[in-house]
């Protein structure tokens, strides 16, 4: 079964998603990992949602005068219309893998259109990451890792419309889903710097907040393994 994977892509972050990407072939060589870069999507004629950048480095939307913090905001919609059938996987580019990812594939479940870690995840107000805005939302961070069934006939009620128009609330809440049509996966595989169980032991580590790329964010929780990996990804080759 060919598993791809979708890493959400922003230009001041190469080195996270060259981390993440890494982390993920490293435990998974045989699957394919591949950017969602807005720039690309806008030439391929599916993105053309415009935004405006902010002072402390975030964006606002212009459809929905909403701030949001990464270039990947909405591209992680356009999944079902890059894939029109079998299982594919987004992920924010903020995370570490620690586990082979294709054992996410236990959990699925064809009756459900998409699977996510079901958060119950309220940020303190505040600036993350580097100094944007944090947004409190409902179903905040369930969107950060989604498992798309990307022929489950609920998806193609999703529109390219949709994905460049409805408010990002609308969104990143999966209302073109019932509850019934949104299966829940295990907090191991979205395990959340500064929220989730220290009990927990993560298979795919996410930076929420912050990530060591970020001067400001050295000192977090598996910072030390992220650096490592980062190391490792620099080596010279022999």
């Amino acid at each position: 079964m060919t598993f791809n994977i979708y890493i959400g892509y922003d230009v001041r972050e190469p080195e996270a998603y060259e981390t993440c990407k890494f982390s993920l072939l490293k435990h998974s060589p045989k699957v394919d990992v591949q950017p969602l870069k807005h720039k690309e999507l806008r030439k391929q004629g599916l993105f053309n949602r415009p935004w405006l950048i902010e002072g402390g480095g975030g964006f606002k939307d212009v459809r929905d005068d909403k701030s949001f913090s990464t270039e990947f905001a909405f591209t992680r919609f356009l999944v079902p219309f890059l894939q029109d059938k079998g299982w594919a996987l987004f992920c924010d580019c903020d995370m570490l893998f620690t586990a082979d990812i294709t054992e996410i594939l236990k959990h699925v479940d064809d009756k459900f259109a998409v699977m996510v870690v079901k958060h119950n995840y309220q940020p303190e107000t505040g600036n993350k990451m580097d100094d944007c805005k944090q947004e409190a939302y409902s179903r905040k961070n369930w969107s950060s890792v989604i498992l798309w069934n990307c022929n489950h006939p609920s998806n193609k009620k999703l529109t390219l419309e949709d994905v460049n128009y409805k408010p990002g609330n609308w969104l990143h809440n999966f209302k073109w889903l019932s509850d019934e049509e949104i299966g829940g996966l295990p907090e191991e595989w979205n395990w959340l710097e500064g929220h989730s169980s220290s009990d927990i032991k993560p298979k795919n580590i996410h930076y929420t907040r912050g990530g060591p790329w970020f001067k400001n964010w050295k000192e977090v929780a598996y910072g030390k393994e992220w650096l490592a990996e980062f190391g490792e990804m620099n080596l010279p080759k022999s």
